[in-house]
């Protein structure tokens, strides 16, 4: 079977003006990533990102430090990150405290973000999204068909936690809540791993970080 690396891009800047970007400590994340890589002797022949600037960002820093990754690469809107701060927009009148909450510390934030995953999941706010929550598993389906139909052996994927976390789910054939309760624990930069053929899926490894295990870089495990 083939092996897939679904790969969270490094930490972005939570908080800033600009979220798609990656933060310093995010490309030195990705760069120890492809040291890891280089180390074990990994190489890829097919390498996939979403259109986000920090899944480029981080696949770039990935290649500097692991030789013979494609030049070329897939670009597939597929992998994108769902649209946080449209659900946040999305919410009525008798969930503002959730749009209050998002506003405190990085732990506030995730929290109403669960909350508001929820909602999307049970169709609550179906009416107010540019993207429901049917659609977004819908392409994760249709991306995880892209991956399949493949000749390559090791594939790579740098894209974001949510759609990790519902292509496990899918995978794994579980309920939406495991879809948001899995995105929320993905750690920047690690990696999930699956074997693939045509006909099947099977998950190997989850949100593994070995490339930030030496305890100097504990302040490297990042969430956002």
């Amino acid at each position: 079977m083939a092996e897939l690396y679904l790969v969270r891009h490094g930490q972005a800047s939570l908080g800033a003006g600009d979220y798609d970007c990656l933060s310093d400590k995010g490309e030195q994340q990705c760069l120890w990533l492809g040291q890891h890589f280089a180390r074990n002797g990994q190489r890829f022949d097919r390498v996939l990102t979403g259109t986000l600037r920090r899944h480029a960002q981080s696949l770039d820093a990935i290649r500097r430090a692991l030789p013979g990754v494609p030049v070329d690469h897939e670009v597939h809107p597929e992998l994108d990150e769902y649209d946080f701060h449209a659900l946040f927009r999305a919410l009525g009148d008798e969930h503002r405290d959730l749009v209050e909450t998002s506003k405190g510390n990085p732990r506030d934030f995730f929290k109403a973000l669960r909350q508001v995953l929820h909602l999307w999941a049970e169709g609550v706010l179906d009416t107010r999204v540019p993207e429901t929550w049917s659609a977004f598993q819908l392409r994760i389906a249709k991306v995880r068909a892209i991956i399949q139909q493949s000749d390559a052996q090791r594939v790579l994927v740098v894209t974001s936690g949510g759609v990790i976390g519902a292509l496990t789910q899918q995978v794994l054939h579980a309920p939406p809540a495991t879809a948001i309760a899995l995105n929320l624990q993905i750690r920047n930069s690690s990696v999930t791993q699956c074997f693939f053929n045509r006909e099947a899926f099977h998950l190997s490894s989850f949100n593994t970080v070995s490339h930030l295990d030496d305890p100097q870089r504990h302040a490297f495990h990042t969430y956002g």
